[in-house]
């Protein structure tokens, strides 16, 4: 930990630049308490780990807030300190006795009340929801920031995430969702933005860097995103996605592909209009070939040209699918929204720009023409070359 109290209750925090000497000598004559529990704690001013303080043996709070790594210790404070240069009144470490929690950083800006959470370990999504409601119900913006050394590159335009990382995701103004992260090494910050998932844990993704000295608090609130993508490399990772989970399908899958193959569909056959990239897709850990594909076998296939669809049934559906498990929503706690029927609706205006279905109110699409279902590889080929002629533009800019 890095802050603690004199015995005349005097804050001494040591997210400042204290040099060594200072605090030899303030160690000398003064003693230590921890401001939660109470108890002495130890200065610690070793070589090994930055300047921090720490609980006796067995003491009451010693195990739930000192098992903190020196990179945990230096994220904070670094993160403090870039606050405190903007002039952004901020409390390292500050405990909230009303709800028992202690952010890493709290802080005021434009009369709102924040709470950052720098996390470098995994904790279980329980705890994290937890924490994150009682933020909200208490008044605090909670901004959860990941370690750095949590995201893994897959490739530059792409990033493998967990169902935990996911829990960082955070929306700005714009409606753009982004994930923050951050390195005490290399004294950056690391912004996984546009993020447009193809399998639970893959996604295509954006990879913005700032170094800390070069980015204000607006920029990690407000990050300025472009969003686009390459429609045949998109269609690549669809391709190698279906093969890598046929071959080794798991229950959840095995009812999919049971599923579709009674309705005489081939997985490596449905047509470039099912497993399209949308923007709040990632609202849901399904892949986007598959809840398309339920979307297909629900809606479409009772259809005729000029047929009427209205958002009322397609939610009945789409609640009857979330019902059974076979559409599964992430859970986001960060966000005030998490619609699945947002990703069905931007999957709808997609297929208006392509000429699909053509918008006749604010709940109701016609039908313009039926999908064609390849027969053979030679078909699906054909059909994704034109595709690609034809809505190449349309489709990289989502």
């Amino acid at each position: 930990m890095l802050t603690a109290q004199t015995k005349v209750g005097k804050n001494i925090c040591l997210g400042l630049d204290y040099k060594k000497d200072t605090l030899l000598d303030l160690r000398s004559k003064e003693e230590f308490f921890c401001p939660i529990c109470g108890e002495r704690v130890l200065l610690k001013l070793g070589d090994q780990r930055i300047f921090h303080f720490a609980h006796k043996q067995g003491g009451t709070c010693r195990d739930f807030y000192e098992n903190e790594s020196n990179y945990h210790m230096e994220g904070k404070r670094q993160l403090y300190q870039w606050l405190i240069r903007q002039k952004i009144p901020a409390v390292l470490e500050y405990y909230d006795k009303e709800i028992q929690q202690r952010p890493d950083i709290m802080f005021m800006d434009n009369g709102k009340k924040y709470a950052i959470e720098y996390q470098c370990s995994s904790i279980s999504e329980s705890i994290f929801i937890k924490r994150t409601n009682s933020y909200l119900q208490n008044g605090y913006i909670p901004i959860w920031i990941l370690s750095s050394s949590q995201i893994h590159y897959k490739k530059k335009n792409s990033v493998a995430l967990s169902n935990f990382q996911y829990l960082f995701l955070r929306t700005n103004t714009s409606g753009k969702y982004y994930i923050p992260s951050y390195c005490p090494e290399k004294h950056q910050f690391h912004l996984v933005e546009s993020i447009l998932p193809y399998s639970i844990k893959n996604a295509f993704a954006n990879h913005s860097i700032y170094p800390i000295k070069k980015i204000d608090l607006n920029d990690l609130l407000e990050p300025k995103m472009t969003d686009k993508i390459s429609l045949s490399s998109w269609y690549r990772e669809i391709e190698k996605f279906n093969l890598n989970w046929t071959l080794h399908p798991s229950n959840q899958h095995k009812s999919f592909l049971h599923d579709i193959y009674s309705r005489n569909l081939n997985i490596f056959l449905l047509p470039p209009e099912i497993g399209l990239p949308v923007p709040h897709s990632l609202i849901l850990q399904t892949p986007p070939i598959i809840w398309q594909t339920y979307f297909y076998l629900d809606i479409f296939t009772s259809k005729n040209p000029n047929d009427f669809i209205t958002l009322q049934e397609i939610n009945f559906f789409l609640k009857r699918r979330i019902s059974r498990q076979d559409i599964v929503v992430r859970n986001l706690p960060q966000l005030e929204q998490v619609n699945p029927l947002l990703a069905i609706i931007d999957y709808l205006l997609l297929l208006e720009q392509i000429g699909l279905i053509t918008r006749k109110g604010e709940t109701i699409f016609q039908l313009n023409r039926t999908i064609s279902i390849p027969k053979s590889n030679r078909e699906k080929e054909e059909a994704m070359d034109l595709f690609f002629q034809k809505y190449q533009r349309i489709l990289s800019n989502i």
